[in-house]
């Protein structure tokens, strides 16, 4: 992935530089307005910014391109295309624009942007199903406003469009994404890089967006920083840098006892990895005591290794009070199961009323009688969701944003919906993980990141920062890991190591 910074007269961030607020497509819309109605910069001053700041992109990017296609649609995006398209052609390069679209229906500012490229020379063709040939197409066919399945020749469009072999510039979002939600509404362009303008549109980081955005770059065009004080951001990406001040070195004096105690509880017959790994996950993450309380045949077998935890034998609930009295937080869930010894365990901790981190099946658990605390984190995968929400997984990942929020309000606490772009919900906002990496789709992962939220509750984290901390770390390790082996093969162990290093930087 490419770090280039874009010169601009005007602010451009590379990927590693993206604003940390993000926005839905109406909010945009509004920023838009504003900036327009209040500040008087006309909407064809904007365009022409947005269809300067892709081209300078497309050059940037593609250094020996010397031919571009231009997909135009018939809204403001398409508009954006054509002033890219004219850019191109006094640069010298060789240019066409395919406007999929009546040209009757093209208005205003889009309209402006069309008759200066045909005025200047510009070559235009209608859409047959096929596309000519460039080094490089510019994808400005559907904009934000797109709400329902792409049908008919913008379907074909944006076929024929991932069928060519030339890279992709998406025009602020890849035509057929839902900017809000982040998947396909039925086919979608698979851009090689995305050219978000004003405010990063909030579905570019989440859902199936990572298949199709590529290389994310923004550009505020010049909107003064008043108009986005009146509008608040729907989430917020979050990456571990941002918490840093949270891990300032210890004191020289401080003791285990500083550090909080974590409770780790699962691991039925055959499960017995799960809790050991999510248990290490707390310990590597600065629990100061890690106590297992799994069935009584895995107990010598989880020590092994890894002395440091101390395991205890649970047979009854009855067994397991006393680790919760001496507990700070419990993490339930891994390979927990769903038997009668699972349900006492749960119960148990759940009478006890102690912050919790509640995973795999203690979700399951949970979703056939469910209650709402705020001193929980809950940590489902999109099926596991599903469950605590009594709807299906396309549901849930057809709306990721609105599911954890639903989560949030039923449930309370902080609530971790996982997946690529995994989101954090809470009371006060939705955050959106900015790292994390295929390899991750492995047994454990989630053990792993339990122990790892559970790790910073036990040391003064409310619930909803460490899990925003615990997701990020988690995702960064991740991506540590796979740096170094590479992400097909990768172990949720592998993320041990580098758990430690990136929480003492």
């Amino acid at each position: 992935m490419s770090h280039r910074r874009i010169r601009s007269w005007h602010y451009t961030f590379a990927m590693s530089e993206l604003p940390e607020k993000l926005y839905s497509a109406q909010q945009v819309r509004e920023i838009d307005r504003l900036a327009i109605e209040q500040f008087a910069i006309p909407g064809l001053d904007l365009m022409r910014r947005a269809g300067r700041a892709s081209f300078e992109l497309l050059r940037a990017r593609w250094l020996t391109a010397r031919s571009v296609l231009v997909v135009a649609g018939t809204g403001n995006n398409g508009g954006d295309g054509y002033v890219i398209a004219r850019l191109a052609r006094d640069a010298g390069m060789k240019v066409r624009v395919v406007l999929c679209g009546d040209a009757g229906r093209i208005r205003g500012d889009a309209r402006s942007a069309r008759d200066d490229y045909l005025t200047a020379g510009g070559i235009e063709d209608g859409f047959d199903e096929r596309l000519p040939c460039a080094d490089v197409i510019v994808d400005a066919l559907l904009g934000t406003g797109l709400k329902d399945n792409v049908r008919g020749a913008a379907m074909t469009a944006i076929d024929a469009i991932n069928g060519q072999a030339a890279p992709v510039l998406a025009v602020d979002v890849p035509s057929g994404l839902h900017s809000d939600a982040g998947m396909p509404l039925g086919v979608a362009v698979r851009a090689h890089c995305t050219i978000s303008f004003i405010g990063l549109k909030q579905g570019l980081f989440t859902g199936l967006a990572a298949d199709h955005c590529g290389e994310i770059v923004f550009d505020d065009l010049g909107v003064p920083p008043e108009v986005f004080e009146t509008v608040s951001p729907s989430a917020h990406r979050v990456e571990r840098a941002r918490f840093d001040d949270w891990l300032a070195p210890r004191s020289r004096t401080s003791h285990k006892g500083h550090f909080g105690h974590v409770l780790v509880i699962g691991g039925e017959r055959g499960m017995a990895g799960a809790p050991r790994m999510a248990a290490e996950a707390a310990a590597r993450m600065g629990a100061g005591l890690v106590s297992v309380a799994t069935k009584p045949e895995h107990a010598a077998f989880v020590n092994i290794m890894r002395p440091e935890l101390m395991v205890h034998a649970i047979e009854a609930a009855a067994d397991l009070l006393p680790l919760l009295r001496r507990a700070t937080v419990v993490a339930i869930g891994p390979g927990l199961g769903q038997t009668v010894w699972s349900r006492a365990m749960l119960g148990a901790v759940l009478d006890a009323g102690l912050p919790a981190v509640i995973d795999a099946d203690g979700l399951n658990l949970l979703a056939s009688d469910p209650l709402r605390r705020e001193n929980w984190v809950l940590t489902p995968h999109p099926g596991e969701a599903a469950r605590l929400l009594g709807m299906s997984t396309k549901a849930i990942q057809q709306d990721r944003y609105a599911a954890v929020m639903l989560l949030h309000d039923r449930y309370g606490g902080g609530c971790v919906l996982k997946g690529a772009g995994t989101l954090i919900g809470s009371g006060e906002r939705i955050a959106v993980c900015a790292g994390g990496n295929p390899g991750m789709a492995s047994g454990g992962m989630g053990d792993v990141l339990g122990g790892v939220i559970a790790g910073l509750m036990a040391q003064g984290l409310s619930a909803p920062w460490a899990a925003e901390l615990g997701v990020c770390v988690h995702a960064a390790a991740a991506d540590r890991a796979a740096a170094v082996r590479g992400e097909r093969g990768l172990l949720a162990t592998d993320l041990f190591d580098h758990l430690q290093s990136l929480l003492n930087p």
